[in-house]
């Protein structure tokens, strides 16, 4: 299997997660609006297995260091299977609750509360399971991003001249969204084998960690997401008939964003053990201005912005580096 051992190449990996996790929800764009994400979410589960087993039987199948994915299943103790497949479960849970407060409460309000406390909590709880980097700095940069997420969403706001009005109900599922994904980290990390040494006997590689978190998202996926189409907390209920009708070229670029989405969480989940969980999952999980750069720079969202709109824009990009640099740097600080 293919090792990461040296931390430059692990922050590399890391910067390639979070574009990863800040671009897949550009195939849905690319779909169009009528394609609702509730049938869309089916087709982004499946691509995130599929591309987690491909990657777990090439790069975690090649080479002499660890264990090949298969070896590597066979010695795996349950428990560290279950935890990395919960991981999948309180994700999808997460990402389900997102969804549905930002059609509730909208961007700027359900980004910065659900976002906010994920990424930063996050943050904490990783660094709490395993203590390594300096927190003055691994903290100070994590709150730069945060403020960059802030000015990401105000500029969002004041974009849309008819800002939905923050519900209770639209606060609250952001706010429980934010909790699942602080910890859905932690469970598959936790399952890891850094050294392969008997000492570490039943933990299990990344690649194999990432095969049953997809695992667990698909399952959870066919249990949740029923629930959503029939009761959207936003429009009309929607039938299962609805995606079998779907064109293949629709059901091909949900599950593209599903693979591009698992590129992010293998690299960042293969990182781990070079740069630690907390510095990896940082470094990560600052996916939401990727994706505001997406849509300032491609699907030009601003380009009728009002005035003001430019300069938040500049402040977000600014702070976005200063806290990337924090959170690398932290490691040596």
């Amino acid at each position: 299997m293919v090792l990461v051992q040296n931390y430059g190449f692990a922050v590399f990996l890391c910067a390639v997660a979070m574009i990863c996790w800040g671009s897949w929800q550009n195939t849905q764009n690319l779909i169009g609006k009528t394609w609702r994400f509730e049938h869309y979410y089916w087709d982004f589960s499946i691509g995130i297995l599929l591309f987690a087993l491909l990657m777990a039987f090439t790069f975690g199948s090649i080479g002499n260091e660890g264990r090949s994915f298969l070896p590597d299943l066979r010695q795996a103790d349950f428990k560290y299977l279950a935890s990395a497949a919960l991981g999948g479960v309180i994700w999808n849970i997460g990402t389900l609750l997102l969804v549905a407060a930002i059609s509730i409460a909208g961007m700027s309000v359900a980004f910065p509360i659900g976002g906010g406390i994920g990424w930063t909590l996050g943050i904490l709880i990783n660094y709490m399971g395993k203590p390594e980097g300096n927190p003055l700095f691994l903290f100070g940069g994590t709150a730069f991003i945060v403020l960059a997420i802030v000015m990401s969403m105000q500029s969002y706001k004041k974009l849309a001249a008819n800002q939905k009005k923050p519900t209770f109900q639209g606060i609250v599922l952001a706010f429980l969204a934010g909790i699942c994904i602080a910890f859905f980290y932690r469970f598959v990390a936790s399952s890891l084998a850094t050294d392969f040494s008997p000492s570490e006997a039943g933990k299990i590689s990344s690649y194999t960690a990432v095969v049953f978190f997809s695992i667990g998202a698909l399952i959870c996926t066919a249990i949740v997401n029923p629930i959503f189409m029939a009761r959207p907390v936003q429009g009309e209920p929607v039938k299962m008939s609805g995606w079998y009708k779907a064109p293949v070229k629709t059901h091909l670029l949900g599950m593209l964003g599903g693979s591009i989405w698992c590129l992010g969480n293998s690299v960042s989940f293969m990182s781990v053990g070079a740069a630690s969980p907390a510095i990896s999952y940082g470094l990560s999980n600052s996916a939401p201005v990727v994706a505001a750069l997406w849509g300032i720079f491609v699907w030009k969202e601003f380009k009728d912005a009002p005035k003001g709109t430019n300069i938040l824009l500049t402040l977000m990009f600014i702070c976005y580096l200063i806290g990337l640099a924090m959170i690398v740097y932290s490691r040596f600080a």
